[in-house]
């Protein structure tokens, strides 16, 4: 990249089950409060900030923000589905590699309610109507809410190209949650055998289980972003660095292959992985560690292949083999992911950044990946968008 971004501070606050948690702006005000001083700056050092949310009012930036004081810089309220917090990084990086600041702050947070994800505004038509039309097609099940007609969907697409077995998925959630036991942040941290995984009560028979999603929770978590310039001037540290940054959205393919897989975005992820690796001049075989959007044991398995992780199909064999974990290939989801975390949705973005960047640090603790030094970023969110980041130290 042109200019080197830096992340200086990161910050984020344990998750938590809706309802239990604190209002959306005393989460955002925590988070970024954290980034500042992870950062040892202060907020009248901060030029411009993005914040990501998806349920609520336009301007609850402003209200959380004006609690670490009212300098009357730029705002901006960011909304992108389940990769708002990620766009928000994106627009930070942009704004301090296209030198128009050169210290922004990105936070996001997300108060949600209990159950599945469902539209806010019923009186109009819905970004998801192409969406959901294909789904219809190809995988019917009115009575599944439809998130987990998506992205079950795709993992039965993958299950009868490849002969993918339903245990692959249970195995991710098994990994997902050894992980999670190093986590003080995830929301759900008690390990979970395959077959516990297997025998959790059916929400779709033969395709998912109970503990194969993601629960939706509340939570924020915010980074600072410096150019080089500034990090010397005040002597921050500068062992972060995004190296590539890629933001992809829907192309025809996405309704016109007939496939369910590429409804959720596997093309996205395949194009924005890509774009990424040529940036920083790096291959899949590089990375050490990998934050990905598991909000399905599904979409993690996918996003293998649409990373390069693993050749096409080569999914399951890659995950019989550890590859996905420590002492394999790549440590996928140190963190636990959003199956142990949790899906704020404004707050996941961010909260990938928070772990990767404590990888790159060294300072990850027991959920250390020895010698960590390149590590990729995935988020996803349908409607759609997808940004890859890839940070080094």
């Amino acid at each position: 990249m042109s200019r080197k971004v830096y992340v200086t501070g990161v910050g984020m606050i344990p998750f938590a089950k809706p309802g239990a948690s604190s209002p959306y702006h005393a989460m955002g005000y925590r988070a970024a409060r954290a980034a500042l001083d992870d950062a040892g700056l202060a907020y009248d050092e901060v030029e411009q900030a993005y914040v990501g949310y998806v349920y609520g009012d336009s301007t609850s930036g402003q209200k959380a923000l004006y609690q670490l004081g009212m300098t009357g810089i730029p705002i901006v309220n960011v909304n992108n589905n389940c990769s708002t917090g990620s766009t928000a990084l994106y627009l930070a990086r942009q704004a301090i590699e296209s030198g128009a600041a050169e210290c922004v702050l990105a936070l996001g947070f997300e108060q949600m309610n209990p159950g599945a994800l469902g539209s806010v505004f019923t009186d109009r038509p819905t970004p998801f109507d192409a969406f959901d039309e294909v789904t219809d097609r190809l995988v019917g099940k009115p009575e599944i809410p439809l998130a987990l007609r998506y992205f079950g969907g795709a993992g039965l697409a993958h299950m009868r190209k490849y002969g993918t077995p339903l245990e692959a998925f249970a195995r991710i959630r098994a990994k997902a949650s050894r992980h999670a036991v190093n986590n003080p942040l995830a929301l759900f941290r008690k390990e979970v055998s395959t077959q516990d995984v297997l025998d959790a009560p059916e929400i779709w028979p033969g395709v998912m289980t109970r503990l194969m999603a993601c629960p939706p929770t509340c939570g924020a978590a915010a980074a600072l972003l410096v150019s080089e310039d500034f990090a010397r001037r005040h002597k921050l540290r500068a062992d972060v660095h995004i190296a590539g940054q890629a933001m992809t959205t829907d192309r025809p393919s996405t309704f016109e292959a007939d496939d369910m897989m590429r409804v959720v975005g596997y093309d996205m992820s395949r194009a924005a992985a890509r774009k990424v690796y040529e940036q920083a001049g790096v291959a899949p075989e590089d990375l050490d560690v990998v934050e990905l959007h598991d909000c399905f044991a599904h979409n993690e398995l996918i996003t293998y292949e649409a990373l390069g992780l693993c050749p096409e199909g080569g999914a399951d064999k890659f995950i019989r083999e550890g590859g996905n974990t420590y002492g394999g290939k790549v440590v996928t989801n140190p963190s636990g992911g959003l199956l142990s975390k949790g899906h704020p949705l404004g707050a996941t973005g961010l909260a990938q950044c928070f772990e990767l960047t404590h990888q790159l640090r060294g300072s990850a603790g027991a959920r250390q990946v020895e010698g960590a030094r390149v590590a990729l970023q995935h988020n996803l969110g349908l409607g759609g968008a997808c940004v890859v980041t890839l940070y080094r130290n």
